[in-house]
């Protein structure tokens, strides 16, 4: 059963991305894969933007182990889009985002699904808590 479309309540925040033309496939919209591009950019960004995140030398980083998508309309190049943000779960060592892939203004998703991040340390890769910094964060998302 498809799950409800969601509309922007569901979502924390907002981050706007471009659709690019490599994006759109042969049938003239954006392909089902950059979708999970835009979640990654997405939580990504909004993580080194707040400091939260430095790709090359923070000692314990998130690692995806789970993501999905369920898409209700097609968007397509050189459309604007916005994609919201929310934490659905925040566990010990994991966090589950609820991610939504708007055209820029439009109440309803076009596409939403979820992104899971399991924290682990860089050098041996055991899973680790999640730090302090980025808990409190994460908590802002709920």
């Amino acid at each position: 059963m498809k799950p409800e479309r969601l509309s922007r309540d569901a979502f924390r925040l907002f981050r706007p991305i471009q659709t690019r033309w490599m994006d759109n496939d042969v049938y003239g919209h954006v392909n089902n894969v950059a979708y999970y591009g835009y979640f990654d950019t997405a939580v990504n960004a909004w993580l080194i933007e707040r400091g939260l995140l430095d790709v090359a030398r923070s000692p314990v980083i998130g690692l995806v182990v789970e993501t999905g998508c369920t898409y209700f309309e097609s968007v397509a190049f050189p459309e604007p889009l916005e994609v919201g943000m929310a934490v659905a779960h925040l566990g010990r060592s994991s966090v589950r985002y609820r991610l939504g892939v708007f055209k820029a203004g439009a109440p309803l998703a076009a596409a939403q699904g979820h992104f899971v991040h399991v924290y682990v340390e860089r050098a041996g890769q055991a899973p680790a808590p999640i730090p302090g910094e980025i808990r409190a964060a994460l908590e802002g998302l709920v």
